[in-house]
């Protein structure tokens, strides 16, 4: 499982949770919400420094990462996040490799 950020979702991410260089953004399962790799759950995101990494990436300073209780969820998927261009707001793919 591999996790791709674009420059301009990491920027909206530092933005909007007040992040600066050398912090962390974690990818979580929580139940309820839509997704197409998992019925009935969906990913939520913190701050919270590293436990058990599974997955990660570093983008604009920040790193994105997946812990490794976690990685079920994505069912052998990739995590793609963008910014939408009209939105202006991350939009996750799910893509297998």
């Amino acid at each position: 499982m591999n996790i791709q950020i674009s420059s301009a979702a990491a920027e909206w991410y530092k933005q909007e949770l007040s992040l600066k260089n050398g912090d962390f953004v974690r990818f979580y399962v929580r139940y309820g919400g839509f997704s197409p790799v998992q019925k009935g759950f969906s990913l939520g995101i913190s701050n919270d420094e590293p436990n058990d990494i599974g997955a990660k990436t570093t983008e604009g300073g920040i790193t994105f990462y997946v812990e490794e209780k976690d990685l079920w969820y994505f069912d052998d998927h990739d995590l793609i996040v963008n910014l939408h261009q009209k939105y202006e707001e991350p939009v996750l793919e799910y893509k297998k490799p």
